[in-house]
């Protein structure tokens, strides 16, 4: 029984060191975002900067990976998606500041704000904190078979049921 325990406690070990990374120079776990990242209408005058976002120890059998920014707490019943890209090939690891809308490589698909690329954070004003989820998806196949129309709701059920991996920064931004 004690052997039976111990490789189960060294799988779980094994399986968490080859655990995906994400990283961000700009956006940290549970911390505000800078205005940088803020939109730049509806209301709000940030610089609408998608941030850096550096990943690594993607799982065997990655053969592109999509990136998606949502916000849980809009007041919308349904979230609100700030950012969806797909068909990153699998060799890329790193989008720098400001890299959405100036991908040379994949797709960027149409925000909730109906352009397309990155839209920032713009929480309604003095309706409190809203998370940011910034989410990295490893993904078994070169091309996501996905128009251009598609929903984003419908990418986001995609992205769930055919993910390898997927690893998720959350930042916060608030305007009072």
């Amino acid at each position: 029984m004690k052997t039976a325990l111990l490789f189960l406690s060294l799988g779980s070990i094994a399986l968490q060191s080859q655990a995906m990374i994400l990283t961000s120079k700009d956006i940290q776990e549970g911390s505000r975002m800078t205005n940088n990242f803020e939109f730049n209408g509806f209301g709000c005058n940030g610089k609408n900067l998608s941030p850096a976002l550096a990943w690594s120890k993607a799982p065997k059998g990655t053969k592109s990976f999509a990136i998606t920014a949502f916000d849980p707490d809009a007041p919308t019943n349904s979230g609100f998606w700030h950012w969806v890209a797909i068909d990153i090939p699998a060799s890329v690891t790193q989008i720098p500041r400001g890299g959405s809308k100036k991908l040379t490589f994949g797709k960027e698909m149409k925000n909730d704000y109906g352009s397309i690329g990155y839209g920032g954070a713009c929480p309604p004003k003095g309706k409190g904190m809203h998370r940011y989820q910034f989410t990295l998806w490893a993904l078994p196949v070169e091309k996501l078979a996905i128009q251009k129309d598609t929903s984003n709701a419908v990418i986001g059920f995609i992205l769930n049921s055919s993910a390898l991996d997927k690893k998720t920064l959350t930042s916060t931004y608030v305007i009072d």
